[in-house]
This record gives structure tokens, C-alpha cells and sequence, in this order.
């Protein structure tokens, strides 16, 4: 039983695919298939019960996977000590965050990480499927950090790193029968077009929830990958809007009122699996992140 096996192992115990574990771990679905043949060979036991249509953990897989995670953890802390103390911070790094980002200047901040540790490799990727997917990723370790927008503050499986909170605003048509208003209420947006992000970022959750639970469901008319964008739909007349306060400097023909009935806020969180002790290379960019926070910028 070697480091590689394991390694493989715990890929198709997660993604319950070879195909996927070997996608993950950049390699041919053959070399991850031979792998866990020989592991089994050496344990004498199958770990996966295979079938054409699934792949499922056998009862002797269920056990060996939480001690393959520590034991891979254990090499991975022992190869950081042993890189650190000689030559620096080593390792790498997959950091997963949402399409633009304004409350924290990552490349202002990596750049500053890659000049205080070049020797750990970092690598940055964002998720179409927005908060929720990134979460997703981290939970079943593709990623070993991300930066994410989800209202909830218990994420199973997740460890939470809050850094910045910013309120939810309504923006309308400068027009708008209700754009001169001190403050607006859920209801008050009652028959009203919106303007949102994509399902399953983590502001378009939050907002969905609280009409739901307002017994207001809406109807978004119009979908944007980049809330940066959101503005130019509202002054079209395409829709209203909830959102995190935003921080443009262009709002002409768009009114920013107060959400005066719905305690929303937008929490920017770094989020990182539960139950492992981060490695040393996350852990000095976790201390190094709130140094770069901007409260007034915008994600």
C-alpha cells in the first residue's frame, strides 16, 4: 500500500466514478483502475462494488476511507514541515471563487502571497454554478479553499472564515412609481419583474428564501452571471432588483433604496473543508486575506 493508492482510493470514494477521480486527478481512467485493483490485491478485500451503471463503497471501502483521508492528511503536514524548515513554504494550493470579486482583491492578494511564499503553487478556478458549486467542491475536495457568498452559516461538511458583510439594497427605475420612497418592503415588490443572478449563487438563494418565506414568490425575468451588471437590466425597464449593496459608479437612471422590512445581509466567506486541520500553505492565506478586504467593493 503506497501514498498513490491511497490518493486514488479516496478520488473514487468521492466522486463515486472512475472516470471523474481520474479527471481529477489528471490522469487516464486505466492508471486509476490498476491502481485500486492492486490496493484491493494487497488488502485482499474489494473496496468498491462495481456495476455498469454505478460504483458504490463496499462495507470494507466505508472503513478504510476516513483512515486513507488521515493518513494522506499526516503526509501532507510531514512534507510541509520537512519543506518548510529547509527551504520555505512549499505545497500547492486550489482556490476556487466567483467570477468577479470586489470585497477582497485576489490578485492583489495572491500576488502578495506568491512574493512572500513563491514556492507554493496556487491555483485559481471559478464555478458556473456559483456559492453552491464551489461549496460543492470543496466539500468533495476538488478545491482547498474558496471564496463563497452563502447565507447559510453552518455549511455541513464546510469550516466558515468570515471576512466582510454587506446589506441588501433594492434598485428600480429611476421612473418607478415607488423610486422616491425612503425605504421599500418585500411586499411592496409584490407583481413586480426582477433582475438577478443565476440559480445557485448564493445572493439569488437568499432572496428566493426570503419571498418564499414572505409568502411573496417572484418572478425573475431576467438572469446575469455578473451582478455588476444587474444596473444596466433595472434601467432598461427589464425588472427590479434586491441585491448586495453595490458599490458603481454608475447608477444614473437607477434608484439604490433601503430594504426596510428583511433583515438580508451578503456574508463574503472563505470556506474550507471541516474536520482536517488546514494545511500550513491555506493556513498563512487565510492570515494573510484580511489584509486585503475592501467593505466598500462590490463581488
Amino acid at each position: 500500500m503506497d501514498s498513490r493508492q491511497l490518493e486514488y482510493f479516496v478520488a473514487v470514494a468521492e466522486e463515486l466514478s472512475f472516470t471523474r477521480a481520474a479527471q481529477r486527478l489528471f490522469t487516464v481512467q486505466s492508471t486509476v483502475s490498476a491502481a485500486i485493483r492492486a490496493l484491493e490485491t494487497d488488502l485482499k478485500t474489494t473496496l468498491f462494488d462495481r456495476s455498469t451503471r454505478r460504483v458504490a463503497l463496499s462495507p470494507a471501502g466505508e472503513a478504510l476511507l476516513p483512515e486513507a483521508k488521515a493518513a494522506l492528511e499526516a503526509l501532507d503536514r510531514a512534507r510541509s514541515v520537512v519543506e518548510e524548515a529547509s527551504a520555505g513554504l512549499r505545497g500547492s494550493i486550489r482556490i476556487g471563487t466567483m467570477s468577479r470579486l470586489g470585497l477582497v482583491d485576489l490578485a492583489e492578494l495572491l500576488g502578495a502571497f506568491y512574493q512572500r511564499y513563491p514556492l507554493v503553487d496556487v491555483h485559481v478556478t471559478t464555478s458556473p454554478t456559483g456559492s453552491s458549486g464551489l461549496a460543492d467542491d470543496v466539500r468533495h475536495g476538488r478545491l482547498d479553499l474558496a471564496l463563497v457568498g452563502l447565507g447559510r452559516p453552518d455549511l455541513p461538511g464546510l469550516e466558515t472564515h468570515e471576512l466582510a458583510a454587506v446589506p441588501f439594497v433594492v434598485l428600480l427605475p429611476s421612473n418607478h412609481r415607488l423610486a422616491s420612497s425612503a425605504g421599500i418592503k418585500l411586499e411592496d415588490l409584490a407583481g413586480e419583474r426582477f433582475v438577478d443572478m443565476l440559480p445557485g449563487f448564493g445572493n439569488r438563494t437568499m432572496v428566493d428564501r426570503a419571498f418564499d418565506n414572505a409568502g411573496q414568490p417572484r418572478r425573475v425575468q431576467v438572469e446575469v452571471p455578473d451582478l455588476s451588471t444587474v444596473p444596466d437590466y433595472v434601467r432598461a425597464g427589464l425588472g427590479v432588483a434586491v441585491v448586495p449593496q453595490l458599490d458603481v459608479e454608475d447608477l444614473r437612471g437607477v434608484s439604490r433604496l433601503r430594504l426596510t422590512d428583511a433583515d438580508l445581509t451578503w456574508t463574503l466567506s472563505a470556506i474550507t473543508p471541516s474536520g482536517n486541520r488546514p494545511s500550513r500553505a491555506v493556513t498563512a492565506l487565510l492570515d494573510l486575506m484580511a489584509d486585503f478586504i475592501h467593505p466598500g467593493g462590490t463581488y
